[in-house]
């Protein structure tokens, strides 16, 4: 699976949990209009749909690891910085084939596409700290 469907898959997430956050509206449905709405051949369906169903799934797995890591509440940290933080979070605790510093990346310029002007740096900076914590044999070796 190429690197670009795998990105198209996370920005597709992206965007269906930041209407999940704002809607409350059913995830099968958010996901199907996703699915309508965008051409399979050019995102990692399969991963799309672990990210967008994994994040609600394991929520408070995922806001447990970022509370002691933020400076407010979760429930005000901006919605798009919300979403990149926990798409980042759920990669890092449930892919470890995926390299650190990709989910690092990734959610970093999600963040900095659809977030508010300075929003990736808080992103970048969090996820920093998370991937040391729940990634530290990973990290430790790139140092």
């Amino acid at each position: 699976m190429s690197q670009r469907k795998r990105h198209r898959a996370r920005r597709l997430a992206l965007q269906a949990l930041y209407q999940w956050q704002v809607t409350g509206d059913d995830l099968g449905e958010i996901s199907a209009q996703f699915v309508a709405e965008n051409d399979s051949e050019k995102y990692d369906a399969a991963y799309f749909h672990d990210l967008f169903h994994g994040v609600p799934t394991h929520l408070d797995e995922l806001d447990n690891e970022l509370q002691p890591l933020i400076d407010r509440d979760i429930e005000r940290v901006d919605l798009v910085e919300r979403a990149a933080l926990r798409l980042g979070v759920y990669e890092l605790l449930h892919h470890p084939e995926v390299p650190f510093r990709v989910v690092i990346n990734e959610s970093v310029e999600l963040a900095k596409i659809f977030g508010a002007d300075k929003g990736h740096r808080y992103v970048n900076g969090v996820l920093d700290k998370v991937s040391k914590k729940v990634r530290a044999v990973e990290v430790k070796a790139t140092h």
